[in-house]
């Protein structure tokens, strides 16, 4: 191998993107207007008033860009609103990792509680519910927060498309990871040195 095309393989880098929540994965995550009043009505929860959320967040960035639309160049405002949806975004997309996380914890539990056999899952004293209901009740409760969230992140992504006239993407950062560098000079070395 010639010396150039050695270092020519060598100073080239492979640059890995680092991904942002979508508002696809939000939706995958997170519960929709009729699971969410199912959940609702099974356990006693408030119902949520799905699209006032949307339409309440939809306005706050639309009079938020009003607000800083003489300050503001073009380029600026869409960096500035892209961060702000960003954020709703993936605050949405980590609670509904959290509700995915509280169901099957509360699945286990009551599959376990089905198991007659098991003393360890009885219910408790009289007045206090068994550990599996608890986990039902608190993964319900993480699915009405997930849907108010996602309806939030839906009303942020339909303001950005609406102010900056584009639909809203997660940014993706460029992540540099000097480590695989290393391993593959190592390897590439390594692979050398064996002829």
């Amino acid at each position: 191998m010639t010396r150039t095309a050695r270092s020519s393989r060598q100073s080239s880098k492979v640059v890995q993107l680092r991904k942002g929540a979508s508002l696809e994965m939000v939706r995958l995550a997170c519960p929709d207007s009729a699971q969410a009043s199912l959940i609702s009505e099974s356990f006693g929860l408030p119902v949520i008033d799905s699209d006032g959320i949307r339409e309440l967040h939809r306005k706050i960035i639309i009079d938020t860009a009003d607000s800083l639309n003489e300050g503001l160049g073009e380029r600026a405002m869409q960096i500035h609103l892209q961060r702000i949806v960003g954020s709703y975004v993936g605050s949405a997309h980590g609670a509904g990792q959290f509700y995915s996380r509280a169901v099957s914890e509360a699945r286990d539990a009551t599959a376990r509680n089905a198991n007659d056999d098991r003393d360890a899952d009885l219910d408790g004293p009289v007045g206090f519910d068994s550990a599996a209901q608890r986990k039902r009740e608190f993964a319900a409760d993480m699915g009405i927060q997930a849907h108010a969230l996602r309806c939030a992140a839906e009303g942020v992504v339909a303001a950005y498309e609406e102010v900056v006239g584009e639909a809203w993407k997660p940014f993706e950062r460029h992540v540099d990871n000097p480590g695989q560098t290393v391993d593959r000079k190592a390897a590439e070395m390594q692979m050398a040195a064996l002829g």
